[in-house]
């Protein structure tokens, strides 16, 4: 009876890696250029939207101080 048990849990777990193993073979990698492209635009993006948000954010501190000084 434990034997049973044993032989379920190791086939499911074959069949587990039997399954990963073909949706490995699934994936498409990106080429070097396309990363390369796909990097620098996060990258940019990124430095633009952090000098957005400190624009906002001082202009924000800016009208609270003179709000404050009202």
């Amino acid at each position: 009876m434990a034997d049973n048990k044993k032989d379920k849990s190791a086939g499911k777990k074959n069949s587990f890696w039997t399954g990963v193993k073909q949706e490995w073979r699934k994936i498409s990698w990106t080429n070097k250029e396309d990363l390369t492209k796909q990097t620098v635009l996060v990258v940019v993006i990124s430095v633009l939207m952090g000098a957005l948000i400190t624009v906002v954010d001082s202009g924000a501190l800016q009208l609270i101080n003179w709000l404050l000084s009202i």
